[in-house]
């Protein structure tokens, strides 16, 4: 399984609406829906998409579904409900990156028309980021950026969450 289908869509206004299928266990197909502006490149997303299939593979998933654990492997806390609330979306978030584990070309057709938003560049990430607020969440310091990037830093604290 791979992360096939990645989505990065601002301007959402549909988000309670895609939050009550999501809580409801009733969202077809079942995707992952992050809060991009904690998202400053796509290689942290997939740090956590390769944590959530090794844990599928060890039948030891933390939350009840694969694209569930990917927000809560993404999110870097230990914590599943703040994880989730952190990292996922809420009422407000307009900007979010949607992730989808070995989407067919139908599910991903499926899941532009769940959205309703305006599709963009994966590259765009960055520039949208909040900085503040990931450093801020992820405890990164401003030290730490001198020698390192900010998808680095995020991608380190998922690696080694379990092991600290």
């Amino acid at each position: 399984m791979e992360v096939s289908t990645e989505i990065c869509s601002p301007n959402i206004f549909l988000c309670r609406e895609l939050l009550d299928l999501m809580q409801a266990g009733t969202l077809e197909p079942e995707i992952a829906l992050l809060n991009a502006l904690l998202i400053p490149d796509v290689f942290p997303v997939l740090a956590a998409a390769h944590k959530t299939l090794v844990a599928k593979s060890r039948g030891a998933l933390t939350t009840r579904t694969l694209h569930s654990e990917l927000v809560y492997n993404y999110s870097g806390s230990k914590h599943i409900s703040e994880s989730l609330k952190r990292c996922g979306i809420s009422d407000s978030t307009s900007y979010i990156l949607v992730a989808r584990f070995g989407a067919s070309p139908d599910e991903v057709t499926a899941i532009k028309e769940l959205i309703k938003g305006a599709e963009i560049n994966l590259e765009e990430l960055e520039g949208r980021a909040n900085q503040a607020q990931i450093q801020k969440h992820y405890k990164i310091p401003a030290l730490e950026l001198g020698i390192s990037s900010l998808a680095d830093a995020i991608t380190c604290r998922i690696a080694a969450r379990d092991a600290l």
